[in-house]
């Protein structure tokens, strides 16, 4: 049997600013926005070429034995891309505010590329949710 990472919550103050930097500002598109049941709004997005999504809730009651994340305390996702400076380019293109392109180094986080998995940049979302995007040497269905 398969266990397949598909949706990951991301808490968000305001669904609808989160959504609009989601989809306009990082590009991930919406797959459904919908009020699934009174007062309940799923919104969810996805990376280009991921089978992985992110949802956006707004009225979703924590599911038994499940705590609450607060709006800015997501950390460490990470988004994998085959080229890290076209990437910050895009990001950065679309008004995202993004670190510039480090490597782990001799003494710790250096400016520019590194080697082979060895290139990250990072954002966070308007609530402060962090991302890391590192550079893999190939597409994934290649690996």
């Amino acid at each position: 049997m398969n266990w397949t990472l598909e949706v990951i919550p991301v808490p968000v103050s305001d669904p609808d600013r989160a959504k609009t930097f989601y989809a306009d500002r990082v590009g991930f598109t919406v797959d459904l926005d919908d009020e699934v049941a009174p007062g309940v709004r799923i919104i969810q997005l996805t990376p280009p070429g991921s089978r992985c999504s992110i949802a956006l809730l707004q009225g979703m009651p924590p599911m038994p034995g499940t705590r609450d994340m607060d709006p800015g305390t997501l950390h460490g996702l990470q988004l994998c891309v085959t080229d890290i400076e076209a990437a910050r380019e895009e990001l950065a293109g679309r008004g995202v505010d993004v670190s510039p392109v480090r490597h782990v180094g001799e003494k710790g986080w250096e400016d520019g590329k590194g080697g082979t998995w060895n290139s990250f940049l990072t954002f966070e979302d308007p609530d402060g949710n962090g991302w890391v995007v590192q550079e893999a040497p190939s597409e994934l269905s290649e690996r």
